[in-house]
């Protein structure tokens, strides 16, 4: 549970607990992502890898994989050790860079990304279609505004 502080009104009628009820529906949303993505053996983390690859002309140097996840290194390499340890994704050298090391998805990488995105897109499809029943144009502008 998350601490809610005290129920002040912020003058516009919405109250502190707004905060924790959107941090609090966000969690619960990458709860779900993530159960959803479990039984695939795979992590939203992972699926992000696996979808940046697919849609890479080419394979990937790490270096290039944590850019365009905007994501440390380390991590990037962790993950590709988990990806490669799993058969979604091989390591091969740099033609253009010994020093460097692309990462290139397997045939069964192309196969767990497209469950993936399936799992994910059902997710989102359930989070659509409980606020159905508000005005999404205002939500999604309301959420743009915090971000």
């Amino acid at each position: 549970m998350y601490y809610t502080g005290m129920n002040q009104s912020d003058g516009a009628g919405l109250t502190s607990d707004l905060t924790f009820s959107l941090l609090g529906a966000a969690h619960a949303i990458e709860d779900r992502i993530e159960g959803s993505l479990e039984p695939l053996g795979l992590s939203l983390a992972k699926l992000n890898v696996l979808n940046t690859l697919v849609e890479a002309p080419a394979a990937l140097t790490l270096g290039e994989l944590a850019q365009r996840l905007a994501c440390v290194r380390s991590n990037i390499t962790q993950l590709v050790d988990r990806l490669e340890s799993d058969g979604l994704v091989r390591r091969e050298p740099d033609p253009a860079d010994r020093r460097s090391i692309r990462a290139l998805i397997t045939d069964a990488g192309r196969e767990r990304q497209l469950s993936g995105a399936a799992a994910l897109s059902k997710v989102q499809e359930d989070v659509t279609n409980v606020l159905s029943g508000f005005d999404a144009a205002h939500i999604e502008q309301a959420l743009t505004a915090l971000r």
